[in-house]
């Protein structure tokens, strides 16, 4: 059967669907410049992957949150994770690529939780600690009853220039219908699995790509920048600043 859209809608249930969270978490962040994996790193008080937990967890339409860790992950269990323990499944499956991981971890939640075909999974960055409640309820209603699903996502506002191999300038690109994907990117866990399940996949960077080779079309949800992914050093000093800010707004900032 193909994954037309019209499939899609025959096929699932809306009304029953449930909410479950991925956060791939095996990989090392080697452009971090440290030794520690990337999602360990120490961010306003916490290792950098709590407050992308933190705000999955909270949130009461989730049922559970999915971590998947390298095999060999020894730093997991120096922090103290009991505060997510009604809704936090760890899983030690990671894959040499982030789909891999993924997909590892898709297959082996039927067995840790009540998921089934029709229910939607939101896969995250461990490196998107900043991501608010108000952003995840958002993509949460407006794909709720989407066909396809969709993804987080903010218009390109920079010029884009294509360099030649001197890294001179050859053109400009046009930066028209350009957007910038974000996580949380959220599919039907079955969509989800036959796509991750395809050999194009494996080197893929986000979940919509892999969609996307099915022939559908994710929706793009408008996001923001402070939704930032942290890739360098640098970006350690803004994710500090937009998670007080946060912080403060909640009433919690120590």
């Amino acid at each position: 059967m193909t994954y037309q859209e019209e499939d899609l809608f025959f096929r699932y249930n809306y009304k029953m669907s449930k909410f479950f969270a991925l956060i791939p978490a095996a990989g090392s962040g080697s452009r971090m410049e440290n030794k520690l994996p990337k999602q360990y790193l120490p961010l306003a008080g916490r290792p950098m992957i709590y407050h992308a937990l933190r705000t999955l967890c909270r949130s009461p339409g989730i049922v559970s949150v999915f971590v998947v860790l390298a095999p060999d992950d020894s730093e997991w269990l120096r922090h103290d994770w009991s505060e997510f323990s009604g809704k936090l499944v760890v899983f030690n499956y990671g894959g040499v690529t982030r789909s891999m991981s993924i997909l590892n971890g898709l297959k082996a939640a039927p067995d840790a939780s009540s998921i089934v075909d029709s229910d939607w999974v939101l896969v995250h960055d461990a490196a998107r600690p900043c991501l608010s409640e108000a952003l995840l309820n958002k993509l949460m209603n407006e794909l709720a009853d989407d066909a396809v699903g969709g993804l987080l996502a903010v218009p390109l506002a920079d010029t884009l220039k294509r360099s030649d191999v001197s890294n001179r300038v050859e053109h400009t690109e046009s930066r028209k219908g350009l957007w910038q994907a974000q996580t949380p990117q959220m599919f039907r866990y079955k969509l989800l699995v036959d796509a991750l399940s395809r050999p194009s996949s494996i080197a893929m960077t986000d979940d919509a790509s892999a969609v996307e080779e099915l022939g559908l079309h994710p929706k793009l949800v408008l996001s923001d920048a402070r939704n930032l992914k942290i890739t360098y050093p640098q970006d350690m000093i803004l994710a500090e600043l937009i998670l007080r800010a946060q912080l403060e707004g909640y009433g919690e900032y120590d």
